[in-house]
Order: C-alpha cells, then sequence, then structure tokens
C-alpha cells in the first residue's frame, strides 16, 4: 500500500521519525483530525472537512491551523501520490508541551498523510456494551483520543464484524465507532440526532441534504425517537440499517451480530444516489445550519 506523508511543511518517508515525543498529540491525545475519500484524485467535500477540522480545533480550546498550510500539505501528498491516492487523513495536534495535560505555547502540528487502502466491501456490525457520553466534553469532536474507540473496534473484531454500533447513555441509538447510522423503518429513513452524542459526520449530513432533495423521505429523529432496541427490529427483518463515513459512503448493514440481513430499498436507493452525486459535485457547498 501507498503512504505518503506531509509534516510541518516537509514530505517525509514514513519510517522517519518526524514528531517530537514531546507533542501533546502523542502524550494526551491532544489533537483533532480528518478522514477524507478522495474521487478521481480530488479529496471529496474538502471544504466541509476543514470547516469541521477548525469547529473541532476551536472546541477543543486549540490553536487552528493556518488554512494555507493545511492545503500546502494536501496539494503536496496529492501531487506525491501521483492522484492516485483514496483516502487522505489530516491531523492538526496543540504541538508540543509540557509533562502534564496543560498545552505549552508552541504553534499547532499539522500532519497530511494519503494512502490507498481498500474500502469494506460491507458493513458487519455488532451491538458494543458500552456507551456514549452525550455529556462529555469531546462530543461531537474528532478528536484523536480514540482509546474508547479502539476497544471497541478490537471487541467488534473478536466477535467477526468490523463495526460495532453503540448507545447513549439514555439508552436511545447513537453511532458506531467510526460511522453514523441510519434506520429504514415504516417507509422512511432516521438517523439520530446529533443530541445523542453522535458524531456530525459529513456524508450524514450529505445523505440527508441530497436524500431530502431528490425526494427520498430522510430525516434526523427526534430526540429519543430511535432506541437502541430499534435494532432487534434490524434482526427480525421489519426495519434496515446501513452506516455512513467517509471511508464507506453510504453502506448497508449486512450483518448484525452475526445473523445476515437484508438491505432496505430506501437505504440502498440512498445509497446509490450518494454515490453518484460525490462523483458530481466532488466540494459540496457546506449547509447554512449545521445544527442537526
Amino acid at each position: 500500500m501507498t503512504t505518503v506523508l506531509w509534516v510541518d511543511g516537509a514530505l517525509r518517508d514514513a519510517t522517519e521519525r518526524s514528531i517530537s515525543p514531546l507533542n501533546h498529540g502523542f502524550t494526551v491525545g491532544d489533537g483533532v483530525f480528518e478522514t477524507i475519500s478522495i474521487v478521481d484524485g480530488v479529496p471529496f467535500a474538502l471544504t466541509r472537512h476543514l470547516a469541521r477540522l477548525h469547529y473541532s480545533c476551536e472546541r477543543m480550546g486549540m490553536r487552528p491551523a493556518e488554512r494555507s498550510h493545511l492545503h500546502a500539505g494536501i496539494d503536496a501528498v496529492l501531487d506525491a501520490g501521483g492522484r492516485q491516492l483514496t483516502r487522505m487523513r489530516v491531523t492538526v495536534t496543540s504541538g508540543p508541551g509540557p509533562m502534564g495535560t496543560l498545552r505549552g505555547n508552541n504553534d499547532p502540528t499539522i500532519v497530511v498523510m494519503g494512502g490507498d487502502p481498500a474500502r469494506p466491501r460491507a458493513c458487519h456490525a455488532v451491538r458494543a456494551p458500552w456507551k456514549r457520553n452525550e455529556r462529555s466534553a469531546v462530543t461531537g469532536i474528532k478528536t484523536t483520543s480514540y482509546a474508547e474507540n479502539v476497544v471497541m473496534s478490537a471487541y467488534a473484531d473478536s466477535k467477526g464484524a468490523d463495526e460495532a454500533l453503540l448507545s447513549n447513555t439514555y439508552g436511545h441509538l447513537c453511532e458506531g465507532t467510526s460511522t453514523n447510522i441510519f434506520i429504514e423503518k415504516g417507509g422512511e429513513v432516521l438517523t439520530p440526532p446529533l443530541a445523542s452524542g453522535c458524531l456530525p459526520g459529513i456524508v450524514r449530513g450529505l445523505a440527508l441534504e441530497w436524500g431530502a432533495r431528490a425526494g427520498v423521505p430522510v430525516r434526523v429523529a427526534a430526540p429519543g425517537e430511535l432506541a437502541m432496541a430499534v435494532l432487534d427490529d434490524v434482526l427480525h427483518g421489519v426495519a434496515f440499517a446501513a452506516v455512513t463515513s467517509a471511508v464507506r459512503g453510504v453502506q448497508p448493514v449486512s450483518k448484525l451480530d452475526g445473523v445476515a440481513l437484508a438491505h432496505g430499498p430506501l437505504l440502498t436507493g440512498l445509497a446509490t444516489l450518494v454515490e453518484s452525486n460525490a462523483k458530481v459535485d466532488h466540494d459540496p457547498a457546506p449547509p447554512r445550519d449545521n445544527r442537526r
């Protein structure tokens, strides 16, 4: 697999030691990141991803990275990869800092990494025994403090799955470890609200916008409308599920807790719609209201 790495202004060899061990992104997970799909050599929805990155920095109280530096790194990685890369990760940390959790006064560290890993062909999910804390200080932020998700991903892998679905502390359906979730039931498609504690996913937002524009009955569920028990309906075949992310697009859940599932017609159509729209509009404009 090809890996291209850019760190703070220069391309680096992937095996080169280029980040200080005092960097707070390493010592305390003090950083944010975006995973971006590359379509036909172009980062998909880049404006939205960089807007969310800026928002995450503000929520963390970090100094945002300069847009010009981010674009320089992104362009350098794309050029070095011959425009053949399929995925990119942009990471910003608060930079080197003192021992402890308080930050220093250094400039942010910017890392842009590109590669061409295979897209998961299907989603095999399990229900996680843990809950997402919708009242956490970092709820809704794509932070590098990813230990919870690492543990849950390992749990899913131990069960022969590639994604774990979880509720929040109220028992409401929330999200996956690296995905948002949509449920098709009763002739409509619903996704948990941001109040559930889920991440404001880029593809989640586009599925809502593009789906509604095309006449798909898709909407944000009311708080508490989607209990975790709706996944029992999915297992019994009276509802269907799909996950969304930059890596997966809109991908129906093919297995849940080891049980093979049918794909819902509305979710299948939504997946096709988002994929076709993404090929035409590589950088859809951000929505005016992102509070969903």
